[in-house]
Parts: C-alpha cells; structure tokens; sequence
C-alpha cells in the first residue's frame, strides 16, 4: 500500500484491504484511514540524510554509508552524556553514597537495556526504512500504537530540550559567569528566585538561537555534532585525571564547618572561619575582636555575649573541599544519608558536642532545601539513560540498519559513563 502505482482512491484501496471488517464497510468510521494519512505524511523527520539532500539541490542522491560505530553507538554516547551526569550524579551519590548509587545507576540502565531489547526485536523482524523508532513502531503495530509511541517521544523529547537548557544556564551562571546574572538577590533565601529568573531570560535566548540553528538545516547540525561529541568526551576523561591528580595533591579549595555541621560560605566575610580574630593596633597592643560569625551566633559582638550553645562548645575548623581518594572519603561515602528538608548538612566522621540544640533557619549553616530519598534519587537520574533512541532516529542514513541498531543500542547502555566515574565522583 505505501508503494501503491494504482489509480485507485487512497481509501477505497484501504477499505478493501480489510478483510476482518468487511462486515463493518458501510457503518464504521474512517478514522484508521486517516491515521493512516497522517503515518505516511511525507513531511515529517525521516533522518538526517533525507534533510540534507532535500538541502543541496541538485546533488546526486548517495546510498546510506554509516555504519554501527559512527552511525547508532557514539549517537547513543552523546545523548547519555547529558547534563544529569555532570550536574547531578555527584549530588546522587553524596546522598545516597556509593552503594546505593551504584544500585540507582544498575537500575536505570537495565530498563534502558530492556527498551534497547524490544527495539531490537522491532528492529530485525523486517526491513528499517527511514524515521527512527516511530516508523518502525507504527509499521509493526500499527498507526494507532505509533501515533501514541509519536506523541510520548516527541515530548519526552521536548521536556528533554527544556532540562538541557536549564542545566546549561546553571554552569553558565553557577561556574563559568556568575556576574552574567541579571537577576540578583541580597538575601540568600532570595537567591532562588532570582536564579529562576535568570534561567526564564537566559533560556528563552538559548531556546531562540538553536531554533535558529535548526531553522537554517539540520546538515549544519550533524556538522557539529562530532565537535560536542569531542567536548563531552574530553570533559568524561578530565573526571579521571583530575581524580588522579587530586589523590596526590589535593586542591587548595576548603570548606568553614563549626564541629561537623556546614557553613554557609556567602556568610563568610574575608576568609575568617574563626569566632575571634587578632588586630594590632602599636607595636606591642594586640586586642581580639569577634567576627562576622560570632554576630550570627550570639546576641552581639561583645565577647561576654550570650551565644548559641552549639557555638559555646564547639570550634569552627576548616577542611578540605575535595580531598581526594587517598583520604578514604570513598569509605565515608558508602552509605546513604538522606535528609528532609530545613536539616543541617553535617559531616558524620568529624567530632561534635553532645546534647546541641537544633539549627535555627537564621543560623548560617548549609541546610537541605529538599527531602530526599531513593524513589526520588531514581527519578532525578533516571532522564541520563534515556538517550537511546538517537541511533534509531538515525535508521535512513545506516548501510545496515537491522544490524547496527541491535549491536549499537544495546552496547551504549553497557558503556555508560556513571557505571565507571561514578566511584570518582
């Protein structure tokens, strides 16, 4: 039927070639007949090469040449090395330690591997045109199960779009630039807001230049996409040096905790993690003065203040931010330590008071801004695993699709970077 020469109205010839609802000729609706229009619409994405050749007029047009590695793997590897493995993946496993990180990863990647399974069978059980899982999908089952397999992709990959863009504008904001920001707050608990702010201009911007991008051509695009797949690859192998680098030298960057409980750094004024602080006015008169610190603490800045009592009986101390592996912060880290929101982050292994009293909002210490738990760390990782369509999309420009798409897809899954950095991190 898709290759029909007949001159026979489309759906005539459709109703004809029904033979379990002969009986229904007359009465049915034509719903199938038009969903069926809309599965052949030739003007939705039918692969890259498609574009590209309906871009350069006048070329000849080339036979597919991609193969397994360049064509459905390294596709896969791109899409998986998404902004969840840099941004949150330390986070994921700060909380839920190395275990049960290992365990979140394993669980992601074997429902990954479970779709990679069934597209596979989709995949070899006849020949695969041009149009990725879609076209595969609506022509093994049916247009009415790819017509809702069509909606869930395309927003999965909407959303998708939205969450690498929003990750993009927090390293830019975060990391490279903060004084980038338009928006910004004098108060900590107004910092949020402002950087919602930041994320809503910041990414109607982004979101207008790769619409742009994509408006000129996708050829311009694929051009690219061995320079991005260069960056991340370049970016996965700096998580191994600098964990090597750092097991011999740690870097010279600390963290304020009072006894084992963190401190805020905004709230620390000219690098004094100290409740008092030396000043020389003469050669010989040396006096004490309190820090910034010791006001948020106690009632005043006079030394016979009346303090906090977890302030009284503890020192503040400074230790290393990143330590590195031969501190044995991977044993530390082996359990979990969730926390519900407004708790302090503490750092278990250093030495405190007994019987303190619970943390004060006003205090500044680092407090979790939200309540975590296993179901809610699968969740935020599980969008990291899900870039295994890319190489399927990719079906009209492979020399042999029903090969490459079983080897390449399932071999991405295996290879996913969090299963070998997440030990680093």
């Amino acid at each position: 039927y898709i290759n029909n020469t007949h001159g026979v109205d489309d759906d005539d010839f459709y109703d004809r070639n029904l033979a379990l609802f002969e009986e229904e000729m007359d009465t049915r609706p034509k719903v199938s007949s038009l969903l069926n229009r809309l599965a052949n619409y030739t003007n939705l994405t039918q692969g890259a090469k498609e574009h590209e050749e309906a871009e350069s007029i006048g070329e000849k047009k080339k036979s597919p040449q991609m193969g397994t590695f360049m064509g459905v793997y390294l596709p896969c590897l791109q899409n998986i090395f998404g902004v969840i493995l840099f941004l949150r993946l330390t986070w994921v496993v700060g909380t839920a330690g190395v275990l049960q990180g290992l365990v979140i990863v394993l669980m992601c990647c074997c429902c990954t591997m479970l779709t990679a399974i069934s597209m596979s069978a989709i995949a070899t059980n006849g020949v695969v045109p041009a149009g990725g899982a879609y076209f595969m999908i609506s022509r093994s089952l049916g247009p009415e199960f790819g017509g809702a397999v069509g909606l869930c992709f395309y927003l999965g990959t909407t959303f998708a779009g939205a969450m690498y863009i929003l990750g993009a504008i927090e390293i830019l904001l975060m990391y490279i630039a903060p004084k980038a920001a338009i928006f910004e707050s004098k108060h900590p608990e107004g910092e949020g807001a402002a950087m919602l702010n930041n994320m809503r201009v910041y990414g109607s911007i982004c979101l207008l230049l790769m619409s742009l991008l994509v408006f000129v051509g996708v050829k311009y695009v694929n051009k690219l996409a061995s320079i991005f797949l260069a960056c991340v690859i370049v970016s996965i192998v700096s998580i191994y040096i600098g964990a090597l680098v750092s097991a011999f030298k740690p870097p010279d960057f600390h963290v304020c905790v009072l006894g084992n409980r963190t401190i805020n750094g905004h709230e620390i004024l000219d690098n004094q993690c100290a409740k008092k602080f030396l000043t020389q006015l003469g050669e010989e008169s040396i006096t004490k003065k309190t820090t910034y610190l010791w006001k948020q603490f106690c009632e005043g800045s006079e030394l016979n203040a009346s303090c906090d009592k977890y302030f009284t009986s503890n020192n503040f101390t400074k230790i290393l931010g990143i330590p590195g592996l031969a501190s044995g912060v991977i044993s530390e880290n082996l359990w979990s330590s969730y926390l519900s929101k407004g708790d302090v982050v503490e750092k278990v292994s250093l030495d405190s008071s007994n019987g303190a009293q619970p943390a004060s909002t006003h205090q500044p210490y680092v407090f979790a801004d939200i309540t975590t738990s296993f179901t809610l760390l699968v969740g935020i990782f599980f969008p990291s695993v899900t870039g295994i369509m890319a190489g399927s999309n990719r079906s009209g420009d492979l020399k042999d699709a029903q090969r490459s798409i079983p080897i390449g897809t399932i071999l991405s899954p295996c290879t996913n970077p969090s299963l070998h950095t997440l030990p680093f991190i």
